[in-house]
């Protein structure tokens, strides 16, 4: 008995760390923010939220992070899901080197994913010149809420790939040799039991998926150099005083997106249970 105590006292203590470290990036920052977004000129108060949902711009900033996130993550996942199952299926050689590259391309963002796209898919970029001269588009707009999209998928395909291409895992083999034996096509396979199986995972990607879009900002500014109307950008915007100085109204907005990202995660679970209720 004093032994096991010992070793929870050690394994409490080795986790010391961890939760200080925690405390001082995590939950301190947030609480400071949590602090600001209530203070106003007038005192303590919901002004700042009354601010940003009373304002047009503002909205507009919520919406568009919105529609982006969401579109360039299910855009994303799907893209995801083709490749991670396709890799199953290749030579293992091949897999190994798209699996690497798929962790080196996840980390190519900001500054210099901004200019490649900025070379290929600009007013003048190349793949543009090339589909505008084979009459396949007449005009595109990288720096558009279309082209926006289109960057941000960019990065999401290989942190997808990343996330799901282990979770194809949990779809034994013979699971989909009973179910051809049986008479199932392959439509039922993977309406009874591989998607019930992965949903889980998909699920989970998705959130974070939509999670690592929201809070993009070196891509979106170093494309748009700040002019694109999304939540990290404002709130940027308003720490750094470039149009005007208001960092508890950032924090305000900054609450907000720690709320959508809540309220994402709440339904990320709530829908977990319903797949592990089916799937029972």
């Amino acid at each position: 008995m004093n032994s096991f105590k010992r070793a929870k006292g050690m394994a409490l203590l080795c986790l010391l760390p961890f939760a200080v470290f925690f405390i001082i990036f995590q939950i301190a920052p947030l609480a400071w923010v949590a602090i600001h977004s209530l203070q106003a000129e007038d005192g303590w108060g919901l002004a700042n939220f009354s601010k940003v949902f009373t304002s047009r711009f503002h909205r507009q900033a919520i919406q568009h992070s919105l529609e982006i996130s969401f579109w360039s993550s299910l855009f994303g996942i799907l893209i995801a899901i083709l490749g991670s199952y396709s890799l199953r299926k290749v030579d293992s050689r091949l897999r190994d080197f798209v699996n690497a590259f798929a962790n080196m391309t996840s980390n190519f963002s900001g500054v210099p994913l901004a200019f490649a796209f900025i070379i290929l898919l600009g007013f003048n970029g190349a793949l543009t010149l090339l589909l505008k001269q084979a009459g396949i588009i007449e005009d595109f707009n990288l720096y558009s809420k279309t082209g926006l999209i289109i960057l941000y998928t960019y990065f999401q395909i290989p942190l997808g790939v990343l996330l799901l291409y282990p979770a194809f895992d949990a779809l034994r083999e013979d699971w989909r040799e009973s179910a051809e034996i049986l008479g199932a096509s392959a439509w039922q396979y993977w309406r009874h039991i591989g998607l019930p199986v992965m949903t889980p995972a998909l699920l989970g990607t998705f959130v974070i998926l939509l999670a690592n879009a929201l809070g993009a900002y070196a891509t979106v500014y170093a494309l748009t150099t700040g002019n694109f109307n999304v939540l990290p950008i404002r709130i940027a915007a308003l720490v750094a005083g470039d149009i005007s100085l208001d960092p508890n109204l950032a924090s305000a907005l900054a609450m907000i997106l720690v709320g959508l990202m809540t309220l994402v995660t709440v339904i990320h679970q709530w829908l977990l249970k319903r797949s592990y209720h089916v799937a029972r």
